[in-house]
């Protein structure tokens, strides 16, 4: 029962801060039509059918069954067949100015950056809960070019490609966008700064590059396979490897390493178990390729902490720290020949409810500077110059108004009926990747423990949730 109710007040509370979203944006093209008097037919709170609704000076307000968002019915704007038909009483509509049109196109995206700064304000009070994840390095190979460029286990990354990083969030981040596969990396090594010509690699789980550096993390026992070495041994779901084989364990990859290389041999190994430290002896089976396996699947420690910082960030940091990823990973996709980053690797609604369900669940504060995320990038993303989004209509109305009269019915309606088309197709391959790709992933961060921990510090800029931009 206590886990059907966290589940409804997930779900409850992600479709209130998305529809949230969508409602202020619509409520600015509402307030600045009526503003300049344009026609308003109908403002709704949700969609589907209506629940309750009232006509007032000729404009409809409805309170709809499904609480996310909202829409206003502006005839006036629309580019389509529908206003040449349009009446006001049996009289046509008379077209809107093209500025009373540009007015109320931007009112949209600049309600949502309003938004983002109020909820940002918020943030700055009750403190912003930030991951615990320093730039330390784990296991360095020593076979590795790291390595020989005097890389070691305990060294700190405090700079990649020219930015300063604090945790591996910022590595990750910066790797990804950059438009070069090898990046100038700087590693506090013994006390002093050691600059390096690092070769980045492709990710088998997000097919995005990395830095071939790990965290310093123990590996955790995420499931043990019925009838493999693992189980034999009494290995469980939780055990936190500490050593394997004599050999001390600083991450996973160097863990899997260390058993493939050793098949039918009798190994010791020591894990953390409930917080007692635990010894097995464990005998890898040798596989057709001659390589060691164990039959357990690992993944890096599962228990999230967070300091929350108070107080929080300044608004004005928060918003502008969204605003250059946003820019970043935007160039990251013009630029994808370089940085290997394109439209699949962007969230649709699918991933975007996915990703504000797992903060919500963590902790409201991060779910509150998603959602600072979330309006500052469909503000932006709205006011690109593409017919059928804000910045479309924004277009439109400037040529109409070097014209001096309105732009083609029947361009109008060709120009927007595609870009509608390509939207919609752009919307169902994203939300593919979603579901089937990084559904897994979402899953994961959902299920991940979190400890929350109160300091009081000046906090640094921020480091929202990791997330691709998302697209309206």
């Amino acid at each position: 029962m206590e886990k059907l109710l966290d589940h409804l007040y997930v779900v409850i509370a992600v479709v209130l801060l998305f529809g949230a979203t969508i409602f202020v944006h619509e409520f600015g093209h509402f307030i600045v039509a009526l503003w300049r008097r344009m026609r308003v037919e109908a403002f709704a709170i949700g969609f589907g059918p209506k629940i309750w609704s009232t006509t007032r000076r000729g404009i409809e307000y409805s309170i709809r069954w499904i609480p996310a968002g909202g829409f206003v019915k502006l005839p006036q704007m629309l580019t389509s067949d529908a206003l040449e038909g349009a009446t006001d009483h049996g009289q046509p509509i008379p077209p809107a100015p093209p500025a009373s049109k540009i007015l109320v196109a931007i009112a949209g995206p600049l309600m949502n950056v309003i938004f983002a700064f109020v909820v940002a304000t918020i943030i700055y009070f009750v403190g912003l809960p930030m991951l615990v994840n320093p730039s330390i390095i784990g296991h360095v190979d020593p076979d590795s070019d790291e390595y020989a460029q005097g890389i070691r286990e305990g060294d700190r990354v405090v700079e990649v490609d020219g930015r300063k990083v604090t945790t591996w969030q910022d590595v990750h981040e910066i790797t990804i966008l950059s438009r070069h596969s090898e990046l100038p990396v700087v590693i506090e090594h013994d006390g002093e700064h050691l600059t390096c010509q690092l070769k980045t690699r492709i990710s088998e789980e997000l097919g995005l590059k990395m830095l071939n550096l790990e965290p310093r993390d123990h590996p955790e026992v995420i499931e043990v396979m019925d009838g493999g070495a693992g189980q034999e041994a009494g290995l469980q779901k939780g055990d936190v490897v500490l050593s394997f084989a004599g050999v001390p364990i600083a991450s996973r990859d160097q863990f899997i390493k260390l058993i493939k290389g050793r098949p039918d041999e009798p190994s010791a190994m020591v894990v953390n178990r409930n917080g007692e430290e635990t010894p097995l002896t464990i005998k890898p089976k040798k596989m057709p390729d001659g390589e060691g396996l164990i039959g357990v699947i690992v993944g890096n420690t599962t228990v999230s902490v967070y300091e929350v910082m108070r107080p929080g960030p300044t608004p004005w940091a928060q918003v502008w720290g969204v605003w250059d990823k946003t820019i970043r990973t935007l160039s990251a996709l013009f630029h994808s020949k370089e940085t290997g980053v394109g439209a699949k690797d962007l969230s649709g609604p699918v991933g975007i409810l996915a990703m504000l369900g797992a903060w919500v669940k963590t902790d409201y504060r991060l779910a509150l500077s998603f959602l600072v995320l979330l309006n500052v990038n469909l503000a932006i993303l709205n006011l690109l110059p593409v017919p059928v989004l804000d910045g479309g209509h924004v277009l439109m109305s400037i040529l109409e108004k070097i014209r001096g009269r309105p732009l083609s019915r029947r361009l109008v309606e060709v120009v927007s009926t595609a870009c509608a088309l390509l939207l919609i197709g752009f919307m169902a391959y994203v939300s593919f990747y979603d579901v089937f790709e990084r559904m897994s992933l979402f899953r994961v961060l959902y299920t991940t423990d979190s400890q929350i921990e109160s300091v009081d510090k000046t906090p640094q800029p921020p480091i929202q949730p990791e997330t691709p931009a998302p697209p309206e």
